[in-house]
């Protein structure tokens, strides 16, 4: 059966996330997965890059299927958009891809951007899009605190007691802090880069680099935090809505663009 890679974007809001769930919950799978029904009938199962949780978005999640059909790959993904509306789900792309291809087990990195707002007044446009604070953040305070986190470490301390990975052992390659203004306000951008991350890893660490941007940890209890390996010295996770997943790598890009050597 060819296998196609499906590079998908999706607003989280209306999802409980995107693994499928028990009857009536939305998903993002199982709306994926009823848009593939539509065009080739009996059940269909799709694998992607990570399990976003309920109300986190995606502008570069990946997932494989396996059809019986060798579809023109325009084709494909211009009939899952077609079948997958009104929900907030688009395929980008649909390529095809080695039967070996899995979009979880071949990624070699996942890529994370956190939105958070600084701004009195209430967010208009951007309503569970970003995590909006009400008090200004000190950058700097914030970046000192991040860089604690780089590297190899045992991040007990920023992991879901749900969380199911055999080990809380994991490399962070990149925590990148960024500003911009915005009516009224600041917005703050965190980039983090990893091979895998821990189920609330990311928003465990947002949460706890905000108490040191308002003031009320210091950049230091971050490492402190951390060697803690303790779950209870973690600051606030935050809320969902901020949290995008932009991008996940792979040895060879199955979407990059094929140079014909002719």
């Amino acid at each position: 059966m060819p296998r196609y890679a499906l590079l998908i974007d999706y607003d989280g809001l209306p999802f409980n996330g995107w693994q499928r769930q028990a009857e009536g919950q939305p998903s993002v799978q199982a709306a994926i997965e009823a848009a593939l029904a539509r065009l080739e009938p009996g059940p269909h199962t799709i694998a992607a890059a990570g399990r976003t949780d309920a109300g986190v978005h995606a502008t570069g999640q990946v997932a494989h299927c396996d059809l019986s059909r060798d579809w023109d790959t325009f084709r494909l993904a211009e009939a899952l958009n077609h079948h997958l509306k009104p929900a907030p789900v688009a395929v980008l792309r649909a390529v095809r891809v080695t039967d070996d291809f899995h979009a979880r087990f071949s990624a070699m990195e996942r890529r994370y951007l956190f939105r958070l707002v600084s701004r009195r007044a209430p967010v208009t446009h951007d309503r569970g899009r970003v995590w909006q604070v009400r008090n200004p953040l000190d950058l700097q305070a914030m970046q000192d605190g991040a860089r604690h986190l780089i590297g190899l470490h045992d991040f007990t301390t920023f992991r879901s007691t749900l969380c199911q990975a055999k080990s809380p052992v994991k490399t962070l390659d990149e925590i990148t802090i960024t500003r911009q203004a915005i009516p009224g306000g600041m917005e703050y951008r965190f980039t983090l880069r990893a091979r895998s991350f821990l189920h609330n890893q990311v928003r465990s660490i947002v949460g706890t680099l905000e108490r040191v941007g308002a003031g009320s940890w210091a950049p230091e209890e971050v490492r402190d935090a951390l060697a803690a390996r303790d779950r209870a010295a973690c600051g606030p996770v935050c809320p969902p809505q901020g949290l995008y997943l932009t991008g996940v790598g792979y040895p060879v890009d199955p979407f990059a663009d094929r140079v014909s050597s002719a």
